[in-house]
Formats: structure tokens, C-alpha cells, sequence
């Protein structure tokens, strides 16, 4: 079943840019409202969005003020977390989703931002935009920009990559879900834990120890994560490290080593995730994935 989706932007729209994790800078920041500003948003800052406490966007009360106020506000039609980096675990429990489930609006952004996507999909069964964020747009490539608007716009959203000598062909059908793997791995047996039995699954990351993707993979395998899929796309799976001893596998083997028991398509390289094409994805919609020597994704809506 699809989840609700928020109502598509249109110019004039007020939109909210959020620091839930790692600090930003206003030079930081500058080029992404001048961008939002030509999509004729109205693009409002939260209050704290340039608090500093170490390396967070202020303290979590900060935090949680200007996540918050962005939530309830039936006016902001979108909120877009400025970065990722580390921290919006430490605020999820804090949040009040009661008037955001009246006035559903679109969360924007990836990496630790998959703690709110993982939280609103599967608690909330509201649709989020997984996609890149303020602090990527000058690096971002036309593409990734290009889909964003698309997205939060209500235009179509087709894909089609190049296949991958490791992919397993077919066909699926499903809702996607997912994120980053390191933060969908920290969300095990916590109320935001994902429900995958019958999605299309999405992982990326990004400079992970190789043994430590192996580490989480088998969690999520143990847990049932993998085994009643529809379907695994897996993004860019970034600037991994390994140790003295090698570990032996790329982290795309040892995804494809993981899952060679299942019988459902499995892609890579898909371009989403860490990466300067970081293409968008909208989770909770209904999407059909082709696995073949051209490989495709669409969207229902």
C-alpha cells in the first residue's frame, strides 16, 4: 500500500531549511536559498540554523525547536535538512508529529536525515523525498538538482542506469524504503526500525570499513531485513576503507554476497547516495524496478 503524499510545491511556497545534525555556516548555505529562491520558493531559516555546540547545529533543545516549529507550521510545504553528519537520532524522540500528520509536507535530504525518512515511513506512513541537501547543491551535478525539483514539483520521476556485472535481472514492484546503511544498521530494535517484507529496498554509504559493512549485513540478514524483499537497489557505496590485512571484497561483493540466496532483482551503482549526481528518490511511493542489460526505475506518481 502507498503511503500519503504530501501535496506537490508550486511557486510561492514557503519552505523551511533545518540544521538537525552537524553545524553550517551562512556562506555554506548561501547557494542553495539563491537556488530555492529561483524555483520561486520562499525559502525561512529556523531560528538556531547557525548555533554552534561542538560539532552540532546547536544544542538538541535547539535543535528540536526549529525541527519542530517546522513540523507544525501548516504553511512550510517542505523541510529541507541543511546536512547530514551525525545527530538527528538524538532528537527523533523529542518530536511532536502530531500536527505534521494533519499538514503531511515533504522531508528533504539523506544520509543521517534516513532517521526521520525511516521514522515517517514506517510510524507515520507519509512519503519523504530522500535526496540532496543544501550544503551539496554547488557540488551537485544538473542531473541531481534537476531531480529534486522534479520530485517536490509532482513531475515524473523515470530512471534508467547501466547495469552492473554483480546485478540480479528482473523485475519488481513494491514501495521503496531505505537510506543509509549505517543508519538503518543503528535503528535496529528501536521504534524507528523499518518494516522491509515486501519493499524495494535503497542502501548507500559512504566511508564505512569494508568488515563493517559485512558486520551490517549480516545484522540486517539475521533480522529478516532481506529475506522478503521485493527487490535491493544499492547506490554509491563511497570512499570505503579497509584494514592492513585486506578484508578480501569490495563492499558491492559483499552486499551481492549477502543476498545471493534470494531470489528478488538486485541492482547497483544505482546514482543516489554520497555521490555528486545524488538523484532523487521519493520513499513510500509505489515504484517498479527492471533489472536487465539496461535497468530502470519509475515511479507510480
Amino acid at each position: 500500500m502507498t503511503m500519503e503524499k504530501p501535496s506537490s510545491l508550486k511557486k510561492g511556497d514557503k519552505v523551511m531549511i533545518v540544521a538537525t545534525a552537524r553545524k553550517i555556516s551562512e556562506e555554506e548555505l548561501r547557494p542553495a536559498i539563491e537556488v530555492l529562491n529561483k524555483w520561486g520558493l520562499i525559502v525561512v531559516l529556523g531560528d538556531n540554523i547557525y548555533q554552534e555546540n561542538d560539532q552540532f547545529s546547536g544544542t538538541s533543545e535547539q535543535r528540536v525547536t526549529d525541527l519542530q516549529k517546522a513540523l507544525d507550521d501548516e504553511m512550510v510545504k517542505a523541510i529541507f535538512c541543511a546536512r547530514g553528519g551525525y545527530g538527528t537520532v538524538k532528537i527523533i524522540d523529542e518530536l511532536d508529529f502530531s500536527r505534521f500528520l494533519k499538514y503531511p509536507k515533504w522531508v528533504v535530504g539523506y544520509s543521517d536525515v534516513t532517521v526521520l525518512h525511516n521514522h515517517i515511513n514506517i510510524k507515520l506512513s507519509i512519503q519523504t523525498a530522500h535526496a540532496t541537501m543544501p550544503i551539496n547543491f554547488p557540488l551537485n551535478t544538473s542531473e541531481s538538482l534537476s531531480s529534486l525539483k522534479r520530485g517536490l514539483f509532482g513531475e515524473e520521476l523515470n530512471y534508467d542506469f547501466d547495469a552492473n556485472s554483480l546485478n540480479k535481472n528482473g523485475k519488481a514492484n513494491g514501495v521503496l524504503i531505505g537510506g543509509n546503511l549505517s543508519i538503518i544498521y543503528s535503528l535496529m530494535g528501536t521504534a524507528s526500525q523499518l518494516n522491509t517484507d515486501g519493499k524495494i529496498l535503497f542502501i548507500e554509504d559512504l566511508d564505512e570499513y569494508l568488515y563493517h559493512v559485512d558486520r551490517m549485513m549480516m545484522n540486517l540478514r539475521r533480522a529478516g531485513l532481506l529475506e522478503n524483499l521485493s527487490g535491493l537497489i544499492v547506490g554509491g557505496m563511497s570512499d570505503m576503507n579497509d584494514n592492513a590485512i585486506a578484508y578480501g571484497k569490495t563492499a558491492v561483493e559483499i552486499i551481492s554476497d549477502t543476498v545471493k540466496d534470494f531470489d528478488y532483482p538486485v541492482c547497483f551503482d544505482f546514482p543516489a547516495g554520497h555521490l555528486a549526481d545524488n538523484r532523487t528518490l521519493i520513499f513510500g511511493e509505489n515504484v517498479q524496478l527492471e533489472v536487465q542489460e539496461k535497468c530502470s526505475l519509475s515511479f507510480s506518481s
